[in-house]
């Protein structure tokens, strides 16, 4: 068996190079095709997290309550308008960005949620900390990358496109 004979068919001939390179463009396309659902599935994990937190607090708001007096050290408020401010935030924006709507904004909203919650709870934990950075790596993905194709941004957006060009 010679060296070229076991190689994979793409790689022999003459037009090799341009066969790889063709082989390339789809791959990328196909992966391409699938970055809408991938944005999705970002926003919707993370929105997920954040909303069930904040059905958690809603359903025990005596703990919630004492959790904010007690535990979680918010700079800046007192803890019964902390309480009702971060349960707020978990049930707002998690669905805006889940919808898609408004999802920057909400994306930059949870991310500094998530940094004050690592910031006022000082018994996170290992665990709870890379939960808490792994969130925060999602939430500037969205941030940065934009929510994608599948979302009521994008759809909005087409449509002011359409009538400013119509």
């Amino acid at each position: 068996m010679t060296f070229s004979t076991s190689l994979p068919a793409i790689a022999r001939g003459p037009g090799a190079a341009t066969r790889a390179l063709g082989f390339a463009r789809a791959t990328v396309r196909r992966l391409d095709a699938l970055a809408p659902l991938v944005d999705l599935g970002v926003r919707l994990f993370v929105a997920t997290v954040f909303f069930r937190s904040g059905l958690t607090k809603i359903a025990s708001w005596d703990a919630t309550l004492s959790l904010f007096e007690n535990e979680y050290a918010v700079p800046f408020l007192p803890p019964e308008i902390a309480a009702y401010l971060g349960t707020a935030v978990e049930l707002v924006f998690p669905v805006l960005l889940a919808l898609g709507l408004g999802s920057r904004l909400a994306a930059f909203v949870l991310f500094a949620f998530n940094a004050i919650a690592v910031i006022s709870y000082p018994d996170l934990g290992a665990t709870g900390l890379k939960d808490h950075q792994t969130w925060g790596l999602l939430l500037l993905v969205a941030l940065l990358h934009g929510p994608g194709a599948l979302s009521l941004d994008r759809l909005i957006s087409h449509r002011f496109a359409e009538r400013a060009a119509g």
